[in-house]
């Protein structure tokens, strides 16, 4: 009853309420539907169903569909630039990583003869191959494979002591078929210890591995010290390929004596 009441005392005032007062709408249709009124002012009608601005939801609608398909391509593009780019990266970053892989290399021939006094007195009447390698100091001996021969031999003894010998190969293509000595001193300070006579480390190249370094350089045989005061030491090594042997005399162990190396080294086919 009270919701009657209520629906009778508002019609009744929305009667009363002129109609000219509402712009755009004629008064045929307000007058004859007074309930079509109410509805027309129920608030819920709008939240229900929004369609006071139809146009608005259209292309809301139609941004929304359109707005993935304009991100697509370009999220797709940057996924392939990535993607392009990661490839170029991995292409020119795989060679850098890739270590170039040498041949192994066999070991060497070597022996030891007792024939001392003869090999020395045979060098001293030779030219450059009786040399002093001075206390701290590295003489290298750099041959170049030629191709007349197929192996490369030496024979070296001192006088008084030992001293550090060690074979390596270097498989940079040979530009000079000239045999080569280079000395390199030792970086250590010869005063501050007192020890006349110190180890080799093994494996060591011009103080420290630097000629390791080297991807092209490969070990033969290790640098250790040798009785090369009691006995001629001799070796051969057939050619793995074209390169440069080093022969390395190492007296860089040696804090006060200088050695006497009588040395030869020649081709055998």
């Amino acid at each position: 009853m009270e919701k009657l009441e209520a629906t009778s005392e508002l019609q009744s005032r929305l009667t009363a309420l002129s109609v000219s007062s509402f712009p755009g709408i004629t008064s045929k249709n307000w007058e004859t539907n007074p309930l079509d009124r109410l509805q027309s002012t129920d608030l819920s009608n709008n939240s229900n169903h929004p369609i006071s601005n139809p146009d608005m939801d259209v292309r809301n609608d139609t941004e929304g569909s359109n707005q993935p398909a304009e991100e697509a391509p370009g999220g797709q593009q940057a996924m392939g630039g990535d993607v392009e780019e990661n490839s170029r990266s991995g292409n020119s970053q795989n060679p850098g990583e890739r270590k170039v892989q040498m041949p192994p290399l066999k070991p060497p021939s070597t022996w030891t003869s007792m024939a001392m006094k003869e090999l020395k007195a045979k060098l001293r009447l030779e030219k450059d191959s009786v040399v002093a390698v001075y206390r701290g100091d590295i003489m290298t001996v750099h041959v170049p494979t030629v191709p007349e021969g197929k192996r490369v031999c030496w024979e070296f003894a001192t006088d008084s002591y030992d001293i550090g010998f060690g074979i390596y190969f270097d498989w940079t293509p040979v530009t000079s078929r000239a045999i080569t000595v280079h000395i390199s001193e030792s970086s250590d300070d010869e005063d501050e210890e007192d020890e006349l006579e110190g180890p080799v480390n093994t494996g060591d190249v011009e103080k420290g591995s630097k000629s390791l370094a080297n991807s092209n350089l490969g070990e033969i045989l290790p640098v250790y010290r040798q009785d090369s005061h009691m006995a001629v030491q001799g070796g051969s090594h057939e050619y793995p390929g074209e390169g440069t042997y080093l022969l390395k005399f190492d007296n860089s162990y040696s804090l006060w004596r200088n050695k006497t190396l009588y040395y030869r080294v020649y081709y055998s086919a």
